[in-house]
């Protein structure tokens, strides 16, 4: 097995993973829930899925934990001139993302804490980081004094002098300096959800939610964590402050990053406007399509939401279901080995997963020009580390009302009535197939979905 390397967003560099005894465990930052997610939050939910599956691949069980965060100013924001609860929007917004994640066919992750549900450990949490002399109370807020953290910047590599914490002029007049964030917010006129706490009736900050969510769940110093790029400022520098605080302990020993989705040269964002919605781009596109378009740029860079993008991953999609078909079940030939196993180098070099490909494709290539069935081994393997195992499922037959169709499409060719061939070929086509000619008649082959 290659060692496995990821890039650490904090040293800057390639570390080795060093896998504890027992599980590695890997927390990423999930959605707050106040919308439905677009295909840009689902990037790194497809990135860490993929990995762990990759993980556990190589032998290392690993416990995957993507947070819910359902308590939120965006979710009073977002509910206030909908005039529903808070709480009942969050609900609702989660089922959706349940169920527009569920429609990757990617599994679940093994826990997805949320943070109405964790405010215990969140409260004492805030109470240890008082007691350290970290935090302090002011009018019933508390703030993360910033500069008692010494190391603070580290992750984000800034000078804190240049930092703004984009809370904007909330809480100032009770900040003692301009760069401390809240822990703790007291409850404020027309906001419907609040607990006690020491300080008073109120609700928790962002920050400090993933850090005990994590804490709870993970412990200190576990493998990974990680998220998007845009979340390491502040958001990741601050967990990663308060867990040092509140404990003399690194929350987690690597930091791992996903690059952001862009579309004509803006990142995909709610704020921006220029967001699909990841049920209407399944819905659209296939989430075969969707994966494959994922999978083709590495998972630090940007990547560009484009329908040629998009076209070229539903291509290579249906490529890999028609040489699906061709193989034979049982083992590859064994000098395509090096090809396998190339493939697993680069996933274990920072999970490379465009070399990755470029030595499945090569694997694609070589058996395509043998001329012969190989066994399927080593494509299914790859594949569902990938988690694109069904592309080699066996299809069921076309339904009798398709075949019926490509019957008469069979008898207007050999009539030569070429306008009711291609009529044929469309209606086929709608129902979800393609009709293939071949010397002793016609096959047909499901479609990708569009």
């Amino acid at each position: 097995m290659a060692q496995i390397r990821l890039h650490d967003t904090r040293s800057g560099r390639l570390r080795p993973l060093e896998p504890p005894d027992g599980e590695i465990g890997v927390y990423a930052c999930g959605p707050t829930v106040y919308g439905r997610i677009h295909v840009g939050n689902a990037r790194p939910y497809v990135v860490f899925s993929l990995y762990k599956r990759f993980l556990e691949h190589e032998g290392l069980p690993t416990r995957l934990v993507v947070n819910i965060t359902d308590v939120n100013d965006k979710i009073y924001d977002a509910a206030r001139p909908a005039g529903v609860p808070s709480a009942r929007l969050a609900e609702e917004m989660t089922a959706h993302y349940v169920a527009d994640t569920d429609a990757l066919g990617l599994g679940r992750p093994d826990h997805e804490p949320k943070a109405s549900e964790t405010i215990g450990p969140i409260i004492d949490l805030i109470a240890r980081l008082v007691d350290e002399g970290a935090a302090y109370e002011a009018g019933g807020d508390v703030y993360f004094a910033v500069r008692a953290d010494r190391e603070y910047g580290s992750l984000s590599h800034r000078s804190i002098d240049d930092m703004d914490q984009g809370e904007g002029v909330e809480g100032a007049d009770r900040k003692r300096d301009p760069l401390d964030f809240a822990l703790w917010k007291a409850h404020k006129p027309g906001e419907d959800t609040a607990w006690d706490s020491p300080w008073g009736r109120g609700r928790p900050g962002w920050h400090i939610e993933c850090s005990a969510m994590a804490e709870e769940l993970l412990g200190l110093e576990f493998e990974i964590h990680g998220g998007g790029s845009d979340l390491v400022f502040p958001h990741h520098e601050n967990e990663a402050a308060q867990t040092r605080m509140a404990h003399g302990r690194e929350l987690a020993r690597i930091w791992m990053h996903n690059g952001m989705l862009v579309l004509a040269g803006e990142k995909m964002a709610k704020s921006v406007g220029n967001i699909t919605p990841l049920h209407a781009a399944i819905a659209e596109w296939g989430r075969d399509a969707l994966i494959l378009f994922f999978v083709a740029g590495h998972y630090r860079g940007p990547l560009t939401w484009s329908e040629d993008a998009l076209r070229q991953a539903q291509a290579n999609a249906a490529a890999l279901r028609e040489i699906g078909r061709k193989l034979t079940d049982g083992p590859s030939p064994a000098d395509l080995a090096p090809l396998r196993d190339r493939f697993f180098e680069a996933l274990a070099d920072d999970f490379g997963t465009p070399a990755a490909l470029a030595a499945m494709w090569e694997w694609v290539r070589e058996v395509n020009r043998r001329g012969e069935p190989a066994g399927r081994e080593h494509l299914a393997e790859m594949l569902g580390v990938l988690g694109l195992e069904n592309l080699l499922e066996r299809e069921a037959p076309a339904p009798p009302e398709v075949v019926e169709l490509a019957e008469r499409r069979r008898r207007a060719r050999e009539e030569r009535d070429f306008a009711a061939s291609d009529r044929l070929r469309e209606e086929i086509r709608a129902h979800g197939w393609e009709v293939r000619d071949t010397p002793g008649g016609f096959e047909l082959a499901r479609t990708s979905p569009r």
